[in-house]
């Protein structure tokens, strides 16, 4: 097996029905591809019997890790986890629900190895209800509107990465939607292959109006990291800068009034909007002086989630972590 081996990433949420299922089709699929691999399962504060399903498995593939997180982090913080134990130098990531067919993943590999650095699939026919597929669409197109990268399906779960592009990768909240615009904007190949998908066999849907809500206001969040999380003061500095401008213009038309004619009677409301926008402008000024002075300091967060149980055979020590590790029984 000379080829690069495949770490296979799956974030999961009460996925308890779905899980033996997912795991044979994972890996009859991945056994297939003549490559080292292992599947990383992350549980994301599962409410069900999704963990003690992920522990029998464990005990029965030696192929397998399981990451239990302590609550509920998000897919985000999931994936982040699944990310930085990740084993081998392609990382593949589909969800657990078995709407994305594992047989599929050696198309994404194909692409990959033709010199991209993250490859995402396309779900171009959709077996989901009409007002997710009409809202994912719209936010799609609103998305590859604002980015520039052209994408029919950002919310695919189904992906495919170089190990060494998702160090640069540090997503929270529901910033892995738009991880193909994170990395895009940062120079890095995005390709796009249509997969199947698959109807829903197990559990519920997890769309929901918050999510269509949330995922503009986090395009707002990428747009500002990618544009100006190094450089604040560009954005604020402008900003100030048009602010304190106007309000000079406006007090300096109110002094040659008041020289003019000796009064300024009816015009006091123009003075308080001009002096309000000099005052604005520097506040604004000052806060892109701020934001440069933390982006310089160039401090890294905590990590937003907290491990409760690793299950591994191949012990691996990220800062930070508190890990237990139990080997299955003789």
């Amino acid at each position: 097996m000379d080829r690069a081996g495949v770490s296979c990433v799956i974030p999961l949420w009460n996925e308890e029905g779905s899980l033996p299922h997912l795991h044979a089709a994972l890996v009859a699929a991945l056994k297939g591809l003549n490559r080292d691999y292992e599947v990383v399962y992350v549980d994301d504060g599962s409410t069900d019997g999704s963990r003690k399903v992920l522990e029998a498995l464990y005990d029965q593939d030696a192929t397998t890790q399981v990451i239990s997180l302590r609550g509920h982090y998000g897919k985000s913080a999931a994936l982040m986890a699944g990310f930085r134990h990740a084993r081998f130098p392609i990382v593949v990531t589909l969800d657990a629900d078995l709407q994305d067919e594992p047989q599929e993943i050696p198309k994404l590999l194909e692409t990959l190895e033709q010199g991209f650095d993250m490859v995402t699939g396309w779900k171009r026919v959709r077996h989901d209800p009409w007002l997710k597929v009409v809202s994912s669409r719209l936010f799609n197109w609103v998305t590859s509107l604002f980015t520039g990268i052209r994408l029919h399906d950002y919310n695919s779960g189904f992906k495919a990465y170089r190990r060494e592009v998702l160090a640069e990768l540090d997503i929270y909240g529901e910033l892995h939607r738009f991880i193909p615009a994170l990395l895009g904007l940062r120079h890095f190949t995005v390709a796009e292959v249509p997969v199947q998908h698959n109807p829903r066999q197990f559990g519920r849907t997890k769309f929901g109006p918050e999510r269509f809500i949330n995922g503009f206001l986090d395009l707002l969040t990428v747009m500002f990291l990618s544009n100006y999380l190094k450089t604040p003061l560009h954005l604020f500095g402008r900003i100030g800068l048009l602010f304190f401008t106007t309000g000079f213009l406006i007090n300096s038309y109110i002094t040659y009034l008041k020289a003019l004619t000796g009064t300024i009677q009816f015009h006091y409301p123009l003075l308080v909007l001009g002096t309000l926008l000099l005052i604005m402008g520097v506040q604004f000024v000052c806060t892109g002086l701020l934001g440069e002075l933390i982006s310089k300091a160039n401090r890294r967060d905590a990590d937003r989630f907290v491990i409760r149980a690793h299950l591994t055979r191949h012990p691996h020590e990220p800062g930070g972590f508190t890990i237990k590790r139990r080997q299955p029984p003789e």
